[in-house]
């Protein structure tokens, strides 16, 4: 059996991204007006950059697990120039993650855990894997 952990991570991120956009996940009216975050010059210009997020949080919690808005943050996050002194990370904006993480808990695909933060549920592992198995086909 195809795993989402056994394809080419851009193609599946690109399927499931379809797969939500079908599903009429909602999109918040910032997206795409603001930065993701302050290392950031400028708001992103893909069009679904929206579902791209979201089918990569999906992913993200397929293969860590629970994962909460900080972690979140600090693994979209990036270096900041600051002219003339080193660079140094800073962790991405947490508004875009939460929201991304509230309408994947709305669509069940994501549920909460008491101990913190949110877990792939069967639905949203199926869903993975169900594109993983449709990728796997596409590569042969």
């Amino acid at each position: 059996m195809v795993t989402a952990l056994d394809v080419d991570t851009n193609r599946l991120m690109e399927s499931v991204a379809n797969k939500l956009k079908a599903m009429k996940l909602e999109k918040p009216a910032f997206v795409g007006l603001v930065k993701t975050g302050s290392q950031k010059d400028r708001p992103p210009e893909q069009a679904d950059f929206w579902y791209v997020r979201c089918a990569s949080i999906m992913r993200h919690a397929y293969v860590r697990g629970a994962v909460g808005t900080n972690r979140l943050r600090r693994h979209y996050g990036g270096r900041k120039i600051r002219g003339v002194r080193p660079e140094h990370h800073r962790p991405s904006g947490g508004s875009t993650i939460r929201k991304a993480m509230q309408q994947l808990e709305k669509a069940g695909l994501l549920a909460k855990q008491k101990t913190g933060g949110r877990k792939l549920t069967a639905k949203g592992q199926a869903l993975l894997d169900k594109a993983a198995k449709e990728v796997a086909r596409t590569q042969e």
